[in-house]
């Protein structure tokens, strides 16, 4: 069914309510009459309330009307926030460079504005040691607690521990702050001499480890985590920086 209003010869009712170009009221007039005063005016004659007794119709340009409505449609979908979940996983026995490496993804993807689930894969006998995995979302919890929180606290999930972080600035903050700062670094280039036009280096980052997901299941309560220090062994190479 087409959602298309009906305009000029399309509208078949004997009397409409009818509303002039900038808004003003006519009052009921024979139909016949509102589609001379829309040649009159070089308009069309649009049916805006189809249900209305009678149907309430508006003096207007419909292809401009049109093409006004695409573009503040647009405009609407180009603003809008859509949150996603990011997940990185960890051991429980990283290693600290490989450490830093996933907290910067984790640092990149709150400060976007979107959550992220924090899952740490337990292997072998590390499965008796719940433990670490707990010490260890905690320690990522406390170093990211100025740009997030913690939403969904350390559960145990099979092999894997998961917690979830919730950003504290909004997505579309985060989205109009991107857009500010895409602004400025063009605004800096094209203020460039001729001849060097190149663009500055972004920072080039491999989501190593990286998914996206799409929900999250409620974890309990916080358990409170041991006292002891979580041993350290040299796992291979992190991939990404």
């Amino acid at each position: 069914m087409s959602t298309e209003p009906r305009i000029n010869d399309r509208i078949r009712v004997p009397e409409v309510r009818l509303v002039g170009p900038s808004g003003e009221q006519v009052g009921i007039v024979p139909l016949a009459k509102a589609l001379e005063l829309a040649q009159e005016y070089d308009l069309d004659l649009v049916e805006v309330a189809a249900t209305a007794r009678p149907p309430v119709c508006k003096l207007m340009d419909y292809g401009k009307f049109k093409y006004e409505s695409a573009m503040k449609a647009r405009e609407a979908r180009k603003n809008q926030a859509h949150t996603v979940i990011k997940e990185m996983k960890l051991r429980p026995k990283i290693d600290p460079h490989d450490y830093d490496t996933k907290k910067g993804h984790v640092v990149r993807f709150l400060k976007q504005g979107d959550k992220v689930k924090i899952t740490i894969m337990f292997r072998g006998r590390e499965q008796s040691r719940p433990e670490l995995g707990f010490r260890l979302l905690q320690r990522l919890a406390d170093d990211v607690q100025e740009l997030g929180f913690v939403e969904s606290s350390p559960k145990q999930d099979g092999r894997n521990m998961i917690m979830v972080l919730g950003p504290h600035k909004k997505k579309t903050e985060a989205m109009a702050e991107a857009r500010a700062l895409a602004d400025a670094r063009k605004a800096e280039r094209l203020g460039r001499t001729p001849g060097s036009d190149a663009a500055p280096a972004d920072d080039a980052e491999t989501d190593a480890e990286i998914d996206v997901v799409t929900e999250v299941q409620d974890a309990p309560a916080e358990a409170e985590a041991p006292e002891a220090d979580a041993p350290v062994e040299q796992p291979a190479a992190p991939q990404g920086a």
